[in-house]
């Protein structure tokens, strides 16, 4: 704060005025001085009125008591600080453990939870590039009118005992005729992780549905493949719901209701 003897007040000297801060003696002093500094008596009377206005704006609720809930957490605030400060009075050294100890569980946290995360990222990656392939498929194959798969239905034996010798995996072909499609045929696809199969399906009206597939690659060698729920891909080129079951994809893709699919893959999932 400037001498008292300075002829304009400072900020600070008239917030201390209009607040109340100082002595009598103090205080006569400035009102002395802001007799003389108009400036000063501007702001004196307006920092003035702003404060009664602030104390005006809440006068009822000042008056109230104070609500039980502030009331217990202010205690429970006192009794943890309580707490605290003994704690620290006689558990320096068991602090110092405690705090080496977290140190390293969180880190250990950190590293083993950074390689779940690349584990799904990488599982994550692999699936919607099996599911774009089945969508890309479905595009290709599902226009031809004449030759739209390579065994017709009418030789399933046949392609059943083909596909299953190409893919290294007994398949079955699910039958969906009560949800309206029937078995157009099948083919053999290429995939990153070996030979991949295609079923075709087709409604009274001509509308056709696949069932894309084929064993997916691994992210790593210690990576294992989990068996996934169903999960939709609507933003594929065409709607697909697919599934993994011990490191074998599927994917049914189509140009239906998202609950239309979904009834349809539960049934397929259950015959497979």
């Amino acid at each position: 704060m400037e001498t008292l003897n300075s002829s304009k007040l400072t900020e600070e000297e008239i917030h201390s005025l209009v607040d109340g801060q100082l002595s009598a003696e103090q205080e006569a002093q400035l009102h002395a001085r802001l007799a003389k500094d108009t400036a000063a008596q501007i702001l004196v009377e307006k920092w003035s009125l702003q404060r009664q206005s602030i104390q005006q704006l809440h006068t009822e609720i000042l008056g109230e008591a104070i609500p039980n809930v502030l009331t217990q957490a202010a205690q429970q605030t006192n009794a943890a600080q309580h707490s605290v400060d003994q704690w620290w009075r006689w558990g320096g050294v068991a602090a110092s453990v405690v705090l080496t100890f977290s140190i390293g569980w969180f880190s250990n946290t950190i590293w083993r939870n950074q390689g779940s995360n690349q584990s799904i990222v990488a599982k994550t990656q692999i699936t919607q590039s099996f599911v774009k392939q089945a969508s890309l498929a479905y595009g290709i194959y599902t226009p031809e009118m004449r030759h739209p798969v390579e065994v017709s239905a009418a030789e399933q034996a046949h392609l059943v005992q083909w596909l299953s010798k190409r893919l290294d995996k007994p398949l079955k072909v699910p039958n969906i005729t009560a949800l309206g499609f029937e078995l157009v045929g099948g083919r053999l696809l290429p995939g990153e992780a070996g030979a991949r199969a295609q079923f075709m399906y087709q409604d009274a009206k001509g509308l056709r549905i696949t069932l894309y597939m084929g064993a997916l690659e691994k992210p790593s060698n210690k990576l294992q493949q989990n068996e996934t729920s169903f999960q939709f891909m609507p933003h594929a080129n065409v709607p697909s719901f697919y599934w993994v079951d011990q490191g074998f994809g599927y994917a049914l893709t189509g140009p239906v209701p998202e609950v239309t699919l979904l009834k349809l893959a539960q049934s397929v999932y259950q015959q497979l």
